[in-house]
């Protein structure tokens, strides 16, 4: 029942901001929408889970702090730049807009996979307790990575003395796209308990943060960017050199030279 309630919630939910985003023809609503949507669902699982133990407050806190970090951050960046130019070709388009809105429903739904499956176990069956504290640590390590990468490219972009540079320094030094590292890793932060009450088809669970990390890496997020960033500095011997010496994604010390 987790499992269909979230995903009619989740299509009712991108459904109603949808009618307003088409009606207005604006972005505002669309990334606030996606954090909006984890937080919502979230709570409503953990209001009626019949098991409220350490693993649920743990799971539950965990994706609430991040979709309210990252909806406030997104939702303060959009009012500021107005337009997201990933809708450039779809806003005037209600179908295609329409389209964008419901893949965004349906992946706030597969990403939350691990956290129905662990809100759902009965109150006899509980992680380990050390394993609840290795999922919160690298949970924390991962929001706080993701969180001063983009504080960092926010302060940069806002700085117009940095006007037509790219992000190099502090976090973006270590990788080219740390934010995406530290959200790759809270959700398999946030999933890592399951390991060790899941069983048989609920490992299927983990295609949550399976999704999150093939998407993020191979679809709508590092491939976007990196093609962004060439087209832009692609010509420029600095951001080749930072491209060359900084790692994709990982995070590792520069390299120099």
């Amino acid at each position: 029942m987790n499992l269909l309630y979230s995903l009619f919630a989740s299509l009712a939910l991108n459904g109603v901001f949808f009618i307003f985003a088409a009606y207005l023809r604006t972005d505002v609503f669309t990334d606030i929408t996606y954090s909006l949507s984890f937080v919502l669902l979230t709570a409503g699982l953990y209001l009626f889970s019949q098991n409220h133990g350490a693993a649920q407050i743990a799971v539950s806190a965990m994706v609430i702090l991040w979709g309210l970090r990252l909806g406030g951050y997104l939702f303060n960046r959009i009012l500021r730049i107005k337009v997201d130019h990933r809708f450039d070709d779809k806003r005037d388009n209600p179908v295609r807009f329409g389209m964008f809105w419901l893949l965004q429903a349906v992946t706030v739904w597969v990403v939350m996979l691990p956290v129905y499956g662990l809100l759902s176990l009965p109150a006899e069956i509980e992680p380990p307790a050390w394993a609840l504290a290795v999922s919160v640590a690298v949970f924390l390590a991962g929001f706080l990575v993701e969180a001063f990468a983009d504080a960092q490219k926010y302060r940069f972009k806002t700085d117009e003395a940095n006007r037509g540079k790219f992000m190099k320094g502090g976090l973006w030094a270590w990788s080219r796209h740390p934010n995406y590292f530290g959200e790759m890793l809270l959700w398999w932060a946030i999933s890592f308990p399951g390991l060790f009450v899941f069983r048989g088809p609920g490992y299927l669970y983990f295609l949550g943060p399976l999704f999150i990390t093939l998407l993020i890496r191979f679809v709508s997020g590092v491939p976007l960017l990196e093609k962004a960033a060439e087209g832009k500095w692609g010509d420029s011997e600095e951001y080749r050199a930072y491209k060359k010496n900084t790692p994709l994604l990982i995070p590792r010390p520069p390299r120099r030279g």
